[in-house]
């Protein structure tokens, strides 16, 4: 059993329920086939009602340009503080595919990839939505993914610089010592520091609340009497917080994937570290079924197999053909990664195979980077994970103290003993962290909303069914849509079932039967 190793202040594994593997193999950038004709929001009225004092914001004129075939761009203006909307401005990207057809066409829907801290433009870049929304979806709506603040170009957080995220990312911290505790919290300490250097008065406007409000300022400039919303991952705890204060403006919202508002910081890891114990039970068991599987055995066999490659990393990195070692952190979350999407088993298996009985830590590392945004020259053009810190940060502060951490550890590693360690001291980040969080741990009803979609994944490791299950009994008018299988959210991965559904609810309004599982 690996010791008490956490992956990282930085952690890969943190950003997981952020589902930054949804976009990190599938975004292929704007097209460069000839840009859409720019338009603008002049000329129209302002949908619905306008919150006092932010009249310059939902009235404003947006400059649409073309950034690509059939796609065209724009910056919205949005106050930085929403209790002083009279001072700084910051501007969210915005980038909208117009691929609704006359005829067929309902409107714009805004989608959210989760995070926090994952780039919501990268969503209508023709390539990626062309693979995850069907197209009966795109006849019907222009897919507007944005930024939300404090993400890629939308008032962007910075705290560390590339190189010194590759160091703390491969970090391998022993908490069961001193010393290891003594190092990790140097680095949390470190990070805290340089976000408040570098972001500077941002930093402690990046919570969810803030970017909601920011959702309805895109709603007014899009024209939209009511949002139609599509969120994945943490996009439905956004989205949540979206119809809880703005019931009114809630057209056709689902949210796959769900995070539950009312746990607690330890509660919620607990729950992820047991959702990946389980992916990575499922993932053995069929690996071992096939021919080409690098385990053997028994699933108990084929686990204990990686948790020792894992105990093989920390003792003794390997190499690999970027020249960097493969350390415990990175192992970590080269075997996590995959699991997000059971189409991606093969290549967690091909990566175990060379780790294990090659000695070569590469495809693992290559995983690694994937779920970092890591680019092979080692720039990382996203700010993922700093942004994922952030806006955590800011939500909600650290609970408990140094002696909570280290019971919660030892819960963490008996409920999962592959990846609870990996997964400990969460909170010592956020110790740090200047300023007062804004955010509450509690359930989101929002009343008044209309009928709002709750998509859960049964095998869902990173946002486990539980939770939309639960989020779809606390919202006052949510209902659940049920995909068993393995993998991270449903729509645009899953089945015909769970896309007739979705297409149905936000294109006409329709709700399924009750209770359908897919």
């Amino acid at each position: 059993m690996p010791r008490s190793r956490r992956t990282s202040a930085v952690s890969a594994l943190a950003a997981l329920a952020a589902g930054a593997l949804l976009l990190a193999g599938c975004s292929a950038g704007t097209g460069t086939d000839g840009p859409a004709t720019p338009t603008t929001s002049a000329g129209r009225e302002t949908p619905g009602a306008v919150p006092s004092g932010l009249e310059k914001y939902y009235g404003q004129e947006v400059a649409w340009e073309g950034c690509g075939e059939k796609v065209e761009c724009a910056d919205v203006s949005v106050p930085l503080d929403y209790d002083n909307p009279g001072a700084k401005s910051i501007t969210i990207a915005v980038k909208r595919l117009l691929s609704a057809e006359d005829g067929a066409r309902v409107g714009n829907l805004l989608v959210n990839p989760g995070g926090p801290g994952s780039p919501g433009t990268d969503l209508a870049d023709p390539a990626f939505a062309n693979q995850r929304f069907s197209e009966d979806l795109r006849a019907a709506y222009d897919i507007v993914g944005f930024d939300p603040r404090g993400v890629g170009a939308s008032a962007p957080i910075d705290c560390v610089s590339d190189a010194e995220l590759d160091r703390i990312r491969a970090a391998d911290y022993d908490t069961d010592t001193e010393e290891g505790l003594a190092a990790y919290a140097a680095d949390t300490e470190l990070i805290a520091e340089g976000c408040a250097a570098k972001s500077g008065d941002e930093l402690s406007e990046v919570d969810t609340v803030s970017a909601a409000k920011d959702m309805d300022v895109l709603r007014a400039v899009l024209g939209e009497t009511t949002l139609d919303y599509l969120g994945y991952s943490y996009g439905t705890y956004l989205g949540a917080t979206y119809a809880e204060q703005f019931p009114k403006n809630v057209g056709h919202f689902v949210l796959d994937g769900a995070m539950d508002p009312s746990l607690d910081s330890h509660e919620t890891t607990l729950a992820q570290a047991v959702g990946f114990e389980d992916a990575l039970r499922a993932y053995v068991e069929d690996c071992l079924a096939g021919s080409l599987c690098p385990l053997s055995g028994t699933v108990d066999d084929g686990v204990g197999q990686i948790r020792t490659l894992l105990q093989v990393t920390a003792d003794t990195p390997l190499p690999t053909s970027d020249g960097r070692e493969l350390t415990a952190s990175l192992a970590f979350a080269g075997i996590i990664a995959p699991l997000y999407d059971s189409a991606s088993w093969v290549v967690l298996s091909q990566a175990l195979d060379q780790a294990m009985h090659d000695g070569d830590g590469s495809t693992l590392l290559y995983l690694a980077d994937l779920m970092a945004g890591r680019k092979a020259d080692g720039t990382y053009p996203t700010n993922t994970t700093e942004a994922n810190w952030a806006i955590n940060c800011a939500d909600f502060g650290a609970e408990g103290n140094l002696a909570t951490w280290k019971a919660e550890a030892k819960e963490l590693e008996k409920a999962s003993p592959t990846f609870g360690s990996a997964l400990s001291y969460s909170e010592m980040l956020c110790a740090d962290w200047p300023g007062a969080p804004t955010g509450e741990r509690a359930p989101i009803a929002a009343a008044g909303a209309p009928p709002i979609m709750v998509v859960g994944t049964t095998g869902d490791p990173a946002t486990p069914y539980e939770w939309s299950q639960a989020l779809a009994d606390q919202l006052d008018s949510g209902f659940l849509v049920t995909y068993e299988g393995e993998g991270h959210t449903a729509y645009g991965r899953s089945n015909a079932c769970i896309t007739s559904a979705v297409d149905r609810f936000l294109i006409d309004g329709e709700k399924p039967v009750d209770g359908l599982t897919c």
